[in-house]
């Protein structure tokens, strides 16, 4: 019995192998070749433009046959072109736009004179088109922040910053802040500023729009709103009067007793003198009309300003006056008056400033300037609405300039 069940299980195995071995096994694949085939290279043709832009600033002591073989046009048309009427107005400093063809033959010329003005020509073979018509100019908002190390054009040069738009900086905290004898290392400002663009290039700055002046530990911010600069709060940042009757300058000799360079002796000195090089311009420190223009003994050159209430300004040694300067003729704040000389009782160049307080002399440094009027009640939401925009754009640089300063 244990046989035949060992025989019946052998053949089941061995049924199970031949089962197995008759299925059909799969062909061998044939072996799989690459086959590289070089394909011969088409020559692709050297693309040659017609025409291309040139854009170069006219130099001082340039040459119109010189600067256009710069812009890559060809000896004899550049002698062609430079006979165009419309050449005259190249000056040192203007951009100018070109394109010129392959060969050298000038296509079209453009170029901004007059500040809005674009001058464009048009050449074809022989022919000259030249027509003037109103630049597209845009205007974008440019936000900047420097330290003060030394001067405030120093820091303004380091942060990119216009002289145009350091001088409005230096104008609108003139009342509050002396330039000349305030300033330490260590202040810093931030501005946001108007920035002309043609065709994406700079051209010039505009208005200043905010800023912000950090002195000595104390902040002062102003925005711009219709004609004038305001605090926050629309208190009027204008002063009725400026610190200074000159830009940028040193105090020579101050208010009170002093040594009298010529006299030899102690006497009162009744105002400021400012040293500056001759030619310097003396501006009005605030509205008025000129009650004096003339010579007036050891004074030389003098120009007398009466103001609103009982103020009046006198500037003194000037070497001419400013057309229009005359008197009963009025000026306004800023207004140029004359220019720094040496005539009278001067050992030297400078302007002798005085302020006057119903009729005495009074140390400008120390007394309390009035403001010009706040903005209008009615006016209020909508100045409010407009400085809080630019009130974070300063946030935003000042903390910028924190993160620079640590």
């Amino acid at each position: 019995m244990f046989w035949r069940i060992s025989v019946v299980s052998l053949l089941a195995v061995l049924g199970t192998v031949v089962a197995f071995d008759l299925v059909p096994q799969p062909e061998a694949l044939p072996e799989r070749v690459a086959v590289i085939e070089t394909l011969p290279l088409r020559a692709q043709p050297t693309l040659t433009p017609a025409s291309y832009m040139r854009e170069e600033q006219f130099q001082r002591g340039d040459t119109p046959s010189a600067f256009f073989a710069r812009l890559g046009v060809e000896e004899g048309h550049a002698a062609r072109l430079a006979r165009v009427r419309a050449m005259r107005f190249l000056k040192p400093g203007v951009h100018v736009s070109a394109e010129v063809s392959a060969a050298g033959a000038p296509n079209a010329l453009s170029f901004l004179v007059d500040r809005d003005t674009l001058v464009q020509v048009e050449i074809a073979g022989e022919t000259f088109r030249v027509s003037e018509q109103g630049a597209a100019i845009e205007t974008r908002q440019v936000l900047k922040a420097g330290v003060i190390r030394s001067s405030l054009f120093a820091a303004a040069d380091a942060a990119g910053i216009p002289d145009g738009i350091a001088m409005q900086l230096s104008d609108v905290f003139a009342g509050d802040i002396d330039f000349h004898r305030d300033l330490r290392a260590g202040d810093r400002f931030a501005v946001v500023y108007e920035q002309h663009t043609l065709r994406g290039r700079p051209l010039r700055a505009g208005r200043l729009l905010a800023a912000e002046f950090t002195n000595q530990g104390r902040t002062f911010r102003a925005v711009h709103y219709a004609s004038s600069y305001y605090a926050a709060d629309g208190t009027n940042l204008r002063k009725a009067f400026l610190r200074a009757p000159i830009e940028f300058s040193r105090v020579s000799s101050g208010f009170g007793m002093r040594r009298h360079p010529i006299a030899r002796q102690w006497l009162a000195h009744k105002g400021i003198d400012y040293a500056a090089a001759p030619g310097t311009r003396v501006r009005s420190v605030g509205d008025g009309m000129v009650e004096f223009a003339g010579v007036k003994g050891n004074y030389g050159k003098v120009v007398i300003v009466r103001h609103h209430g009982q103020y009046s300004t006198l500037y003194a040694h000037l070497s001419r006056f400013a057309n229009g300067v005359y008197r009963g003729a009025r000026v306004a704040q800023n207004d140029t008056i004359g220019f720094v000389g040496q005539t009278g009782w001067a050992t030297g160049p400078h302007l002798h400033y005085e302020f006057r307080v119903a009729g005495e002399a009074r140390n400008p440094f120390s007394v309390a300037m009035p403001s010009g009027q706040p903005v209008p009640p009615h006016l209020l939401p909508a100045f409010r609405a407009h400085a809080e925009v630019l009130a974070a754009r300063l946030d935003l640089l000042g903390a910028s300039t924190l993160a620079m300063l640590e």
